[in-house]
């Protein structure tokens, strides 16, 4: 497996930015994260996006993140459905309980 698939989050690959964030001191205002970070890109299953667009119009409950957790669970809520790859796919068969189906 390689790095890259080692740092993804429930569809976010942080990359280097997941070690900056936990070196980073808390508790920390989104501004002064986003001037520090803003520019690093994390990676989507559909593209990749900024640390400051995942962040946009996103407002901590009590004005800061208390630690690194509190951020990259921000960042996978404002990413939401550009993070989780093909929308409305499923792995279950097709058919309701007691049904066949040849599809595989």
């Amino acid at each position: 497996m390689s790095a890259s698939n080692d740092d993804r989050e429930q569809g976010v690959d942080f990359g280097d930015l997941d070690d900056e964030l936990d070196g980073h001191d808390y508790p920390a205002e989104k501004d002064e994260l986003v001037e520090e970070y803003g520019d690093h890109e994390l990676k989507l299953p559909g593209g990749e996006m900024t640390f400051e667009e995942a962040l946009e119009g996103y407002e901590p409950t009590d004005g800061e993140f208390e630690d690194a957790d509190a951020v990259r669970s921000a960042v996978k809520n404002m990413v939401d459905s550009e993070a989780v790859g093909s929308e409305g796919y499923s792995d279950r068969g097709t058919g309701t309980a007691g049904e066949e189906s040849d599809s595989v």
